[in-house]
């Protein structure tokens, strides 16, 4: 009766463990109709929301001495294996709102910084968009996002500098870093203005992962973002600063969710699901 109870329990437990494997994969079906692949189940992590498979997002609420909220840092996670980026222009700059509806993106944040001359809009660093290169890079500082057909990565310009014959479907440049290659402080103490405003930041961590951040409170200094990205669990590998202050912004389109600037924007960095 024993050795009966103990055949049935061990079957009753080789079927839970099946069951629970089968219920965390699932096939990717071919044509044929045959798998011809097969992934795990997104699991967010503790403290991130999944808004679809390859998109999650998180905020970090930011409180000072006296336990008063200065600040939410809105952070949005990306998944290359479902995401592609792209960088994008137009002379006559528009709302994040119009960029969405022109481009069918399923996020459109600011770029890097830019001048005006004449009513003309010039990126400040080098800029490939609709393969069209415009701008000098910028040479022994600043960061760069360099997007081949494949997937986006970014890059710190003193340790691996812009090459005018490397494939490149598209690229923004822009400054300081705030986090460098392998996690390293990238805006010291010795550079403190003391300047606070609302921030923009673009992160890779140590997974391939493209993250966007936005701080519309303007509660950072570039030196304290800096220290707080670098001493965060993030776990990022490199992060460069964009455009800040009233360029500061981000759009998402599932779910619809918009942190606006204060002023149409003639580059925007696009993400389209693959």
């Amino acid at each position: 009766m024993v050795r009966t109870i103990s055949s049935v329990l061990h079957t009753f437990l080789v079927l839970v463990l099946v069951g629970t494997v089968g219920s965390s994969i699932y096939f990717m079906k071919s044509a044929s109709g045959q798998p011809s692949t097969y992934e795990l189940e997104t699991i967010p992590e503790p403290g991130w929301t999944l808004l679809r498979p390859g998109l999650d997002s998180h905020v970090i609420d930011i409180y000072d001495n006296q336990n008063g909220l200065v600040e939410s840092l809105h952070i949005w996670r990306i998944d290359q294996t479902y995401f592609q980026l792209d960088v994008a222009f137009d002379a006559r700059p528009k709302s994040l709102e119009s960029w969405q509806r022109e481009t069918n993106a399923a996020l459109v944040v600011n770029g890097g910084y830019y001048s005006i001359d004449n009513e003309r809009y010039f990126a400040d660093g080098l800029t490939i968009s609709n393969g069209e290169t415009t701008g000098r890079s910028f040479s022994g500082f600043g960061g760069m996002l360099a997007i081949t057909k494949n997937q986006a990565e970014l890059r710190w310009l003193v340790q691996k500098p812009y090459d005018p014959y490397e494939s490149l479907v598209a690229a923004l440049q822009s400054f300081p870093m705030l986090v460098l290659p392998g996690g390293g402080l990238g805006f010291g103490a010795e550079r403190e203005n003391h300047v606070a405003a609302r921030r923009t930041v673009i992160a890779q961590d140590r997974r391939g992962r493209i993250l966007f951040m936005v701080a519309p409170q303007g509660y950072f200094t570039l030196h304290e973002l800096s220290v707080y990205l670098t001493e965060s669990d993030l776990n990022l590998d490199i992060a460069i600063n964009l455009d800040g202050g009233g360029s500061t912004g981000i759009l998402v389109s599932e779910p619809w969710e918009v942190i606006p600037p204060t002023r149409p924007l003639p580059f925007v960095i696009l993400v389209h699901a693959r």
